[in-house]
C-alpha cells in the first residue's frame, strides 16, 4: 500500500500516485478517494488539513473524521490528481496515506504502543532523576562536595538525555513537520524547551556547574505523554464503531439464478434484481423484497425492538436483520454501498464529522500560546544579550527559564487532570467515559432525548397477567416450550415448568400446531388462530394468540416495563430546567402509553434510524443541545448526531461504541450523575485555566526580568501544575446526581 509521510514527501521529492484501486469513481463524472492522515491530534489540525485540500483546483468536498482519521476528499479527476491532494496534505504537516481498513486498526496499535512505551520509559528516567535532583538539592545545604555533585549530575544525564530521545519522539516528529511545513503546535514549544533545557543541562555538566535541568525536561515530557496516551485509546475506541456495525453484514450470499443454480457471491457483488436465498439463522445480505417464503425476522437492527416482525411475500427486508425461523428468497433491491445498513454507517460517520468542530479550550489558547511563547523567549535573550550587556549563555540561561516556567503543562493539565478526576468519580457511580470533550458538551445540555425499549424500560418482554386465566396460560404454554421464539419463551416462562406439548409442528411466521391434552390446538398470530387480523390489534402492542378445539381464540399481551427510577429521573430533570423528549421505533400506541406513565409530555413512535437524526437536527436548529440515551443498533447513528450521549451497558456494542458514554446497572440515576460531574467539571476546568493564566502572570515577568533560574523554573512549572491537579480533587468531594431509589443526594 502506498504510504507517504511528511518525512518523505513535499520536501522536493515526487510523490507516488495512488493506485486506482482506491479511488472511486462516480456517476457524473467526478470521484472520490479517502485517506488516513497521520499527526492529527485535536479540531485545529482537522481544519488545517481540510483547509490545505479544499484549496486545491478541482476539489469539491474534502471533510474529515478526527475519531477514524479519516479523510473524504470528492474531485474531479481532470483537474486533480490523488497525488497532489497528498502534497497538499503534507505540506500542511501531517502524513497521509489511503485509506485500507484492513491496515487501519493495526497502524494505531503501533502508535498506540509507542506512546506507552514512551511514556513507561519518561515515567522511569523522571523518577530516578528527580531521586537525584533532591539529593543534589539537600546537598547544596549539607555541604556535598562538587566531586559528589558532579558525578549525580552525570548520573542524571546518563539516565536523561537517552530518555529524552526516545519519549520525545512523538512531539519531535510533530514538531518537525509543522516547522517544515511553516507551521506553528503546541509541540514546537514543547520539543524546544526539552532539548534546549537538556542540552543546557549537558553543557553546564560538562562544565562543572551547580546547576543543571535533566528533571525539568524529563517531567515535562512524561506528564504529556500521559495525557496523549489517553486521548488515543479514546479515539481509538470511537474509530471502532462504524468497523462494528459493519460486522453485523452477511459477508456473502447465495445468489439464485435464471437457471434455478445457486451460487456464492460476496456481498459487494450483489446487484438489483438478482435473488438471494435466506437460509434459518442467517443475515439478510441485501436490501430487498421478500419473494417466497415466510418467516419472522429480527429487526431490532433497524427499529430497536426485540419483538420479531412476520416475513411474507411483499414485505420489504434490510441488509443485516436476523431471518429467525423459516427460509427466505429476496429479490435485491439495492447494493451494498445503497443498503440501508450502509447508510447507517454513513449517518455515524457524518455525526463524527460534525462533532470535530467543538474543540477543547486548552487547544483554542494553545493557537495563541505556542507563538507567544517563542517570542517572548526570543525577544528575552536578545534583550539580555544585547541591551542587558549579558555574554550568550547567561542571556540564553534566562531565556531557557522563560520557556520553562511558561511551558503550558499547567495549561495543558487543566483538562485531562479534571477529566482523569471525573472519569473516577463516574466509574464509582458506574458511568463510563468514552470521548474525552464529552464532559465540556455535556455541561451545555439543556435537552434528554430517551429511546424507549432498553433503555427507558428494560427492554425485556413480560406477560401481562391482568385478565389472564391461568388454566388457558398453562395450555398455551405446552406449545410454547417446543418453540424459540421470543414471545414463545416469554409465555413459558410466566408458567413456569411443565409439560410441552406433543406432536409440536412450527409454520414459520404464523405459529406453531400441536396436541394439547388430546386436542388441536395452535399458538401464534391472529390469522393464524382465526382471531382475525393481527393490524386491528397492533395498537396494544405484542401479542400472541391460543385457540384449542373449538374454544375461542385467548389473547396474551406483553409490556415491557419502565426501569424503577424513570420517573424520579424526568422529576429531576424538569427541576434543572431541562426538557425531555422520548423517541422510538416501536408502535406509537406503545410509546405513548409508555411516556404517559414516565410522566413525559413530548415523545414519537415509529421512527427509523433517519426519523430520529432528522428530530435530532430540528432540536439542534432551534438552539437545544441535546444529550441522547439510547441503546439498540438503530440507535447508533443518532448517538453519534447528538450533541452528546449515553448507552446502557445491556445496549448493543454498536452503540456502546458510537456513545460517548456508558452507564451500568438497571437505574437511570447514572445519567443524572454524569450531568451533574459535568457541569462541576466545567467549572472547575475553568477554575484551572484561572489558576494557570495567574501563574502565567506573576511568574513570567518575574522570569523575564532574569530572577529565576531554570531550576526554579521547574519548580514553578511543576508546582502550577500541582496546583491544578489539587483544584481538580475538589471534585471527589461531594455528592453528584440522584441515588438508584431515586432520592436525592
Amino acid at each position: 500500500m502506498t504510504d507517504v509521510s511528511a518525512d518523505d514527501a513535499g520536501l522536493g521529492q515526487d510523490v507516488p500516485d495512488i493506485p486506482d484501486s482506491y479511488v472511486r469513481a462516480l456517476d457524473d463524472g467526478g470521484a472520490v478517494v479517502h485517506f488516513v492522515v497521520d499527526g492529527v491530534h485535536c479540531g485545529g489540525c482537522v481544519k488545517k488539513v481540510e483547509r490545505a485540500v479544499n484549496a486545491l483546483a478541482g476539489v469539491t468536498n474534502g471533510r474529515m473524521n478526527l475519531s477514524t482519521k479519516r479523510l473524504t476528499v470528492a474531485f474531479s479527476p481532470a483537474q486533480v490528481r490523488p497525488r497532489q491532494i497528498v502534497s497538499a496534505i503534507v505540506g500542511a504537516g501531517y502524513g497521509a496515506r489511503p485509506y485500507d481498513p484492513k491496515t487501519l486498526e493495526s497502524q494505531q496499535a503501533r502508535e498506540e504502543k509507542e506512546l506507552i512505551t514512551c511514556m513507561g520509559v519518561a515515567g522511569f528516567a523522571a523518577a530516578n532523576v528527580m531521586l537525584l535532583s533532591v539529593s543534589v538539592w539537600a546537598g547544596h545545604s549539607g555541604g556535598m562536595e562538587d566531586a559528589t555533585r558532579d558525578m549525580f549530575h552525570w548520573i542524571s544525564g546518563l539516565i536523561a538525555m537517552p530518555a529524552v530521545a526516545y519519549a520525545g519522539r512523538p512531539f519531535f516528529r510533530s514538531a518537525l513537520r509543522a516547522l517544515r511545513a511553516g507551521a506553528m503546535n503546541m509541540d514546537v514549544p514543547i520539543s524546544l524547551a526539552v532539548l534546549l533545557a537538556a542540552g543546557m543541562s549537558l553543557a553546564e555538566t560538562i562544565a562543572g556547574a551547580k546547576h543543571v535541568y535533566f528533571d525539568a525536561s524529563i517531567m515535562l515530557l512524561f506528564f504529556l505523554l500521559i495525557g496523549r496516551t489517553l486521548d488515543m485509546k479514546m479515539r481509538g475506541r470511537a474509530a471502532l464503531a462504524a468497523q462494528n456495525l459493519l460486522a453485523l453484514r452477511a459477508d456473502a450470499a447465495t445468489v439464485i439464478g435464471d437457471d434455478g443454480v445457486a451460487r456464492a457471491l460476496p456481498v459487494e457483488a450483489l446487484r438489483p434484481g438478482m435473488v438471494v436465498a435466506v437460509a434459518t439463522g442467517q443475515r439478510v445480505a441485501a436490501d430487498g423484497i421478500v419473494v417466497d417464503g415466510a418467516s419472522d425476522l429480527d429487526t431490532s437492527l433497524i427499529t430497536g425492538e426485540t419483538a420479531p416482525v412476520a416475513a411474507a411475500p411483499g414485505t420489504q427486508v434490510f441488509a443485516g436483520t436476523l431471518n429467525m425461523s423459516g427460509p427466505l428468497r429476496v429479490k435485491v433491491t439495492a447494493g451494498d454501498d445503497e443498503s440501508l445498513l450502509s447508510e447507517i454507517v454513513r449517518l455515524m460517520e457524518a455525526a463524527e464529522q460534525g462533532r470535530d468542530s467543538f474543540v477543547r479550550i486548552a487547544d483554542r489558547a494553545a493557537r495563541v500560546y505556542a507563538p507567544a511563547v517563542h517570542i517572548l523567549a526570543a525577544a528575552t535573550f536578545i534583550g539580555w544579550w544585547l541591551a542587558g550587556g549579558l555574554v550568550w549563555d547567561e542571556a540564553l540561561k534566562i531565556a531557557i527559564a522563560v520557556l520553562i516556567i511558561t511551558c503550558p503543562c499547567a495549561l495543558g493539565l487543566a483538562v485531562p487532570v479534571v477529566h482523569v478526576v471525573a472519569s473516577g468519580r463516574l466509574l464509582s457511580r458506574g458511568v463510563l467515559l468514552k470521548s474525552s470533550d464529552a464532559l465540556e458538551r455535556l455541561a451545555e445540555v439543556d435537552t434528554i432525548v430517551f429511546d424507549k425499549t432498553g433503555t427507558l424500560s428494560h427492554g425485556a418482554l413480560k406477560l401481562d397477567r391482568h385478565g389472564v386465566d391461568p388454566h388457558q396460560l398453562e395450555r398455551a404454554a405446552q406449545l410454547a416450550r417446543a418453540s424459540t421464539h421470543p414471545l414463545s419463551r416469554a409465555l413459558a416462562q410466566a408458567a413456569g415448568d411443565g409439560p410441552a406439548a406433543a406432536d409440536v409442528s412450527e409454520h414459520p411466521g404464523q405459529g406453531l400446531m400441536g396436541d394439547v391434552g388430546g386436542v388441536p390446538a395452535r399458538l401464534g398470530s391472529a390469522e393464524f388462530v382465526g382471531a382475525g387480523s393481527s393490524s386491528d390489534h397492533a395498537a396494544l402492542g405484542p401479542e400472541i394468540w391460543f385457540q384449542a378445539g373449538d374454544d375461542a381464540p385467548v389473547r396474551f399481551g406483553f409490556t415491557d416495563t419502565l426501569r424503577k427510577d424513570a420517573g424520579a429521573v424526568i422529576d429531576w430533570a424538569r427541576l434543572r430546567d431541562l426538557d425531555v423528549v422520548l423517541l422510538s421505533g416501536d408502535r406509537p400506541g406503545t410509546v405513548a402509553a409508555m411516556a404517559g406513565q414516565a410522566g413525559i409530555e413530548a415523545f414519537e413512535g415509529g421512527l427509523l434510524p433517519q426519523d430520529k437524526i432528522a428530530r435530532l437536527e430540528a432540536l439542534a436548529s432551534d438552539g437545544r443541545k441535546v444529550l441522547m440515551v439510547g441503546d439498540g443498533l438503530n440507535d447508533a447513528p443518532a448517538l453519534a448526531a447528538a450533541h452528546v450521549s449515553m448507552s446502557p451497558a445491556t445496549g448493543a456494542d454498536v452503540s456502546q461504541a458510537a456513545a460517548d458514554l456508558v452507564f451500568q446497572g438497571q437505574a437511570l440515576a447514572p445519567v443524572t450523575a454524569a450531568i451533574d460531574v459535568a457541569g462541576r467539571s466545567r467549572q472547575l476546568v475553568l477554575e484551572n485555566f484561572g489558576l494557570s493564566l495567574a501563574y502565567n502572570a506573576v511568574a513570567v515577568p518575574i522570569a523575564v526580568a532574569g530572577f529565576v533560574t531554570p531550576l526554579i523554573a521547574a519548580l514553578a512549572m511543576s508546582s502550577s501544575s500541582i496546583l491544578v491537579t489539587l483544584n481538580a480533587l475538589r471534585l471527589r468531594l461531594g455528592h453528584v446526581g440522584m441515588k438508584s431509589d431515586g432520592d436525592e443526594l
